[in-house]
């Protein structure tokens, strides 16, 4: 995910999913930790874009909070640096297909949010908090809301039909 909460980038058929950040090396053999990583994004095999080059993760280490990966062709420490701030990127195709009542980030953003059939505003983004994920919706009053994605606040969504129903009772206004 970038430092603004978004995951996606590009647009239509190019978009991709942020994987994270290249972190500082690791080792000796090229590899190096992996920053703002998305484990699911980051599995051993997997095609990444790096610094305007396709490569494939080599190796896969560490933990899921903090990847240790190494990609075809950099083969040092020295390899490792110089990719240092990189953002690492997956081709939305290639990206694991989710569970049923799951989502990527860019595909909620843009989405009416509503309180049954009173529009409350637009998904700008998603952000990850401590206790949860969370919607930030630009409201329709001006303004932003954030709306926890738990079900009590979340009755459906419909990524098709580009809406999201809430239940505002259960949102802080």
């Amino acid at each position: 995910m970038t430092p603004d909460g978004r995951d996606a980038m590009g647009s239509g058929a190019d978009k991709r999913l942020s994987a994270g950040r290249v972190g500082r090396p690791h080792g000796l053999d090229g590899s190096f930790y992996v920053t703002g990583a998305r484990p699911r994004l980051l599995e051993l095999g997997t095609a990444v874009t790096v610094a305007g080059e396709i490569v494939k993760i080599v190796r896969r280490a560490g933990t899921d909070r903090r990847p240790i990966v190494r990609v075809h062709g950099v083969e040092d420490r020295a390899g490792a640096e110089a990719l240092r701030g990189q953002t690492l990127s997956v081709a939305t195709a290639d990206a694991p297909r989710l569970a049923e009542g799951e989502w990527w980030s860019h595909e909620l953003e843009g989405c009416a949010v509503l309180d049954g059939e009173r529009r409350v505003g637009t998904v700008t983004r998603m952000l990850e908090l401590p206790s949860c994920e969370a919607l930030e919706v630009a409201r329709e009053a001006g303004g932003a809301l954030l709306v926890p994605m738990v079900k009590d606040a979340i009755r459906s969504v419909d990524v098709a039909a580009g809406r999201i129903d809430v239940n505002m009772r259960f949102v802080e206004d």
